[in-house]
C-alpha cells in the first residue's frame, strides 16, 4: 500500500514538474516582454498626455509576435521550442546563425520544472499543489525582471499579493486569513518606513514601491509571522552578494543592485523549507 502511494505521489509530482518546464518557457517570454510592453505603455501614455498620437508599430505582446533570434531574426520552430530539449539540440546556438543562445532559458525552465516537482510532491495533484505552482511561477519571473531591469511589475506583483488572500480565504495555505491580511499589511509598511526614514536621512530614494508591494505578497502567503525571517534572509545574502560584487567590480552603474531577487529568493526557501528554517540558516 505505502509502495503504491509513494508511486502515484511521484507520478504525480513528475506530472507536475513536466508542466513546470511548459511553464518555465513560457516565463522566457514573460521576463523578455513583458518590460518592453511596459516601456511601451508608459511610451504611449507620455505622448498621449502631450497631445500627440503614440508610435504605431508592429504588436508586440506575450502571444505575438512568435518566438525568434534576436541577432538574426530567425522565426523558431516547433522543435526549436521544446523546453531544454531543443537547447540541448542546438547546442545553445541559434540554427541559422549559430549566435550563442543564452544558458539562463534553460536554466529557468529547469529550475520551474523543480519547483512546480516539489509542489507536487508536497501538496499532490490538489488546489493546493496548483496554487503553490502558480506562486513559484510569479515569484521566479519576479526575480528575473528584477534583476535585468530594476522593475517589479505590478501585473505580477498585485495578482500575487491578492491570490496569497484568496488562497488563505480558501484554506488552500497553512496560514489562516487574519495572518496573512495582517501579513500583506505588515510587509508593505514595514519597507515603506524604511524608504521614507532612508529617503529623509539621506536624500535618495533606496528602494522602489515594487519591493513594497513584493514584501506584502509573501506576507500575505506565509502570515506575518514570516516576516523577519524573510527581510533577515533577503538582506543578508543580498548584502553578501553586494559585497562581493563591489570587490569583484560587477556592480551597474549608480553601484546598487536590486533587491527583489533576494526577498524573492527568501519567499521560495520559506515555501520549501519554512520560515523557521530561514531563521536557523541566519544564524538566529
Amino acid at each position: 500500500m505505502i509502495e503504491s502511494l509513494q508511486v502515484s505521489q511521484a507520478m504525480d509530482a513528475s506530472l507536475i514538474g513536466l508542466l513546470g518546464l511548459l511553464i518555465g518557457s513560457f516565463l522566457n517570454v514573460v521576463i523578455y516582454r513583458l518590460p518592453v510592453m511596459l516601456e511601451a505603455q508608459w511610451k504611449a501614455e507620455c505622448a498621449d498626455l502631450h497631445g500627440k498620437e503614440p508610435a504605431a508599430g508592429a504588436p508586440f505582446n506575450l502571444m505575438a509576435p512568435r518566438s525568434r533570434c534576436q541577432k538574426c531574426g530567425h522565426q523558431l520552430s516547433w522543435f526549436e521550442n521544446i523546453p531544454v530539449l531543443s537547447y540541448l539540440m542546438l547546442r545553445g546556438k541559434c540554427s541559422q546563425c549559430h549566435t550563442p543562445i543564452s544558458v539562463r532559458y534553460p536554466l529557468v525552465e529547469l529550475a520551474t520544472g523543480a519547483l512546480f516537482f516539489y509542489c507536487g510532491w508536497q501538496w499532490g495533484a490538489t488546489p493546493s499543489a496548483l496554487v503553490w505552482c502558480g506562486f513559484a511561477a510569479a515569484i521566479l519571473a519576479l526575480a528575473m525582471i528584477d534583476w535585468d531591469t530594476t522593475l517589479l511589475p505590478d501585473d505580477i506583483t498585485l495578482p500575487l499579493l491578492w491570490t496569497g488572500l484568496i488562497a488563505a480565504a480558501l484554506k488552500l495555505t497553512n496560514v489562516g486569513l487574519p495572518e496573512s491580511l495582517w501579513g500583506a499589511v505588515g510587509g508593505y509598511l514595514s519597507l515603506w518606513l524604511v524608504y521614507w526614514a532612508f529617503k529623509l536621512a539621506t536624500g535618495k530614494e533606496g528602494m522602489g514601491f515594487g519591493d513594497f508591494k513584493l514584501f506584502a505578497a509573501l506576507g500575505a502567503w506565509f502570515g506575518w509571522q514570516a516576516l523577519i525571517p524573510i527581510i533577515l534572509m533577503a538582506s543578508v545574502i543580498g548584502a553578501a552578494i553586494g559585497i562581493a560584487m563591489k570587490f569583484s567590480s560587477g556592480l551597474r552603474e549608480g553601484g546598487f543592485i536590486p533587491f527583489g531577487p533576494f526577498l524573492a529568493g527568501a519567499g521560495l526557501t520559506a515555501m520549501v523549507a519554512g520560515p523557521n528554517a530561514i531563521l536557523k540558516a541566519v544564524g538566529l
